[in-house]
């Protein structure tokens, strides 16, 4: 018998001998991978071939009868394996250049950016080169989205469109889609490699894996390249196709590895210049923009081109066949919807594609805000002092959570849908309000009655943008109309920033004038009429410090006719149909507004502001801010009127002018505030606080508030 000791021993070594033939099949071709890319000896001439999985090709080509013709030395042997992240110097800066115009591809490269974000270990520095609309927009999303450990350069897209313009080009992104062939130009001299991406491309990994390849380059090459995965440039989709010339299937642009510093040694301007201009002569335009220019001059010099792995651009048009490529999900490393239909293609696998990218679509960016593990994750300028300032906060202080609200600063996206701006005529008049997700069925009746432009600030989630997006694509009425600029603010924080909402939507009104609403008011028909004609008035008579008040009602009735006049209105107050807004809870909000004058009223009238005075008004674009202390309910609009009394506006009160208030649930704060004795007491201090700084800012003539605020009278 053997000793007790034996048999645990042997079970022990037995483990651990399985352990090491898991461990050789499963890591032992990357092992050999490792060694070739070091220099190292690769085996033996039988030794099996290790691809990126083991379902890829490979020498990373898609399968078929038309392979690449031509010698594009490529050491297939080296290439089959995947270049090992560990290989790269850790921390190293990986720089990423994208090419963005308008106000859909500005979309399509926030959820790009997700995807990378999600993946990514290494820092980043994103180099877009972009129209005015596409800067405006993004640079403030990531002046507030402030990641970590990644820097943003943009460059002017019209500075160098002269460059491309002379070039035909049917490709569905016109001149913008060419613009890839002078990068070279356009980034920084010192800037010698960089991934180049479409926006409509999805990551399904870390960009550093691709980044390494650059260490497979030759001394020849300058770019690096998947297989186009369709018979596009084999020429026989169809009688008379004639495409641009192609080494075999050709590559495509999507995701593409520039050696910058080598394009510029070999004289990479005038070598895509003279080949395009000899080309023109029989061809009549370019069809794919940049990809058949660069397949041209791959064509005719060949050693310039690395061949990558076909899981780094999974091409999903009409007629792919990306399908050869990939087998199992573990196999992708980059998706491209590079077809006009995007999410509607045809695919084998399309729900499944469909799925991936909906995850970053909607998936929480707040998230990607994470500091990167073991690497230096510095923050922007913004971030670190609002660090700081939120360091400083007392987590014990009874109102903590409105104090943080007011210091969050939550992403912005800028003119979501397309936006056509108002011509620059004088007087005209923007209407401002702020929304949620709960009260975005009110937009199509306030549409038709406001036919005037409007700037809207949403609050809502990274979903729920793309529930608003639908819902407007879907409505005819809302679909119909360009002057109409929603803002979304990303949900951030425990309480509704109303003041914050405002004040991105009032920075984005682009009228001489703006008509401070809230979103569940219908204003009367002619009022857009009506009011750029008193402000014609008022221009005139060179009143400029002026607010014109447009008297409010409400209506007990969730559906009423609306009235067509302000003699309809009387009729309805005289019948109780129609109330002055808030009478009931909250009357010194609009008592000020003398209604009884109104009734009879045949011009403007002069009105003095008293306490609690919030009347909705019309003023010049450059009227103060809202103050951002005030968060979720209670004197977000009173705050604003005492400031626009200090500052010695004049009220005005418009005699044929009116809006009502459509009925809807109680939001949250509102509940909160009617409920909670330590809310109301929160909105006092803040009230306290207010009543400081505007001493400190007026001196005496703030002395009149502050009498005001003594006697508080707050709304139940």
């Amino acid at each position: 018998m053997l000793p007790r000791g034996r048999p645990r021993a042997l079970g022990a070594a037995a483990l651990l001998l399985l352990l090491l033939v898991v461990g050789f099949f499963l890591f032992g071709g990357d092992l050999e991978c490792e060694r070739r890319a070091q220099g190292g000896p690769a085996g033996s001439s039988g030794a099996l071939p290790c691809p990126l999985t083991p379902r890829v090709p490979p020498d990373g080509r898609l399968r078929g009868p038309a392979a690449l013709e031509g010698d594009l030395f490529w050491d297939h042997n080296r290439s089959a394996c995947a270049p090992l992240r560990s290989l790269l110097p850790k921390c190293e800066l990986l720089h990423v250049a994208i090419v963005c115009a308008g106000y859909n591809s500005s979309r399509d490269v926030i959820t790009l950016m997700k995807s990378l974000l999600f993946y990514r270990k290494n820092p980043l520095h994103l180099h877009l080169v972009t129209d005015t609309v596409a800067r405006n927009i993004l640079e403030t999303l990531f002046h507030t989205w402030m990641v970590p450990a990644l820097w943003v350069s943009f460059y002017n897209a019209e500075e160098f469109q002269a460059g491309v313009s002379w070039i035909p080009n049917t490709h569905y992104s016109g001149i913008y889609g060419l613009l890839k062939l002078v990068l070279p130009d356009i980034l920084p001299s010192d800037l010698a490699r960089v991934i180049v991406l479409d926006t409509d491309v999805t990551f399904a990994s870390d960009i550093a894996e691709l980044w390494a390849f650059f260490a497979h380059f030759s001394d020849k090459q300058v770019i690096g390249l998947v297989e186009n995965q369709s018979d596009w440039y084999l020429g026989n989709l169809w009688k008379n196709h004639k495409p641009w010339p192609a080494l075999g299937r050709g590559f495509n642009t999507g995701v593409i590895l520039l050696r910058l510093d080598r394009l510029r040694q070999v004289g990479w301007m005038q070598m895509w210049k003279v080949t395009t201009r000899r080309l023109l002569l029989t061809l009549s335009s370019t069809s794919l923009a940049d990809q058949d220019i660069f397949n041209s001059i791959i064509k005719e010099c060949a050693e310039l081109v690395l061949l990558l792995p076909c899981v780094w651009n999974v091409q999903l048009s009409d007629h792919t066949l990306a399908e050869h490529c990939y087998s199992t999900a573990s196999d992708l490393k980059v998706i491209h919807w590079n077809s006009p239909k995007k999410l509607r293609v045809k695919n084998k696998h399309a729900e499944f594609f469909r799925n991936l990218y909906l995850t970053f679509l909607e998936y929480n960016g707040n998230l990607l805000r994470r500091e990167l593990f073991g690497c230096p994750s510095q923050l922007p300028p913004q971030a670190e002092q609002l660090q700081q300032s939120l360091a400083q906060l007392d987590e014990d202080d009874a109102c903590f959570e409105f104090r943080q609200q007011r210091l969050t600063v939550p992403r912005v996206h800028l003119t979501f849908l397309p936006f056509k701006p108002p011509l620059s005529q004088v007087p005209d008049v923007t209407l401002v309000a702020q929304l949620s997700m709960d009260r975005l069925q009110m937009l199509e009746a306030l549409c038709s009655h406001w036919l005037g432009p409007m700037s809207l600030a949403l609050y809502l989630t990274d979903a729920e943008a793309q529930q608003f997006l639908h819902f407007v694509k879907t409505s005819p009425v809302l679909s119909a109309r360009l002057n109409v600029a929603y803002h979304v603010v990303y949900r951030e924080g425990p309480l509704y920033p109303i003041n914050h909402l405002r004040n991105v939507a009032l920075a984005q009104a682009r009228t001489s004038h703006v008509f401070l609403s809230d979103i569940d008011f219908l204003p009367c028909y002619s009022l857009y009429h009506d009011l750029r004609a008193s402000i014609s008035q008022l221009e005139q008579g060179r009143q400029h410090k002026v607010a014109l008040v447009v008297p409010a009602f409400e209506s007990p009735h969730y559906r009423i006719s609306f009235p067509a006049s302000k003699a309809e209105v009387l009729a309805l107050l005289d019948s109780s149909s129609l109330y002055t807004f808030r009478y009931h809870v909250w009357p010194q909000g609009h008592a000020p507004t003398d209604y009884a004058r109104w009734r009879e009223a045949k011009a403007p009238y002069r009105v003095q502001w008293a306490a609690d005075y919030e009347p909705y008004v019309v003023v010049p674009r450059t009227c103060p801010q809202y103050d951002t202390r005030f968060v979720g309910f209670g004197w977000n609009k009173v705050a604003h009127i005492v400031e626009l009394d200090a500052q010695e506006y004049e009220f005005l009160v418009l005699p044929e002018a009116f809006m009502i208030h459509m009925p809807h649930t109680p939001s949250l704060d509102i509940s909160r505030f009617r409920s909670s004795t330590a809310y109301r007491d929160c909105l006092q201090a803040l009230k306290d606080e207010f009543h400081q700084d505007l001493s400190r800012h007026y001196g005496a003539g703030a002395l009149k508030y502050l009498t005001a605020l003594q006697r508080p009278r707050d709304p139940t």
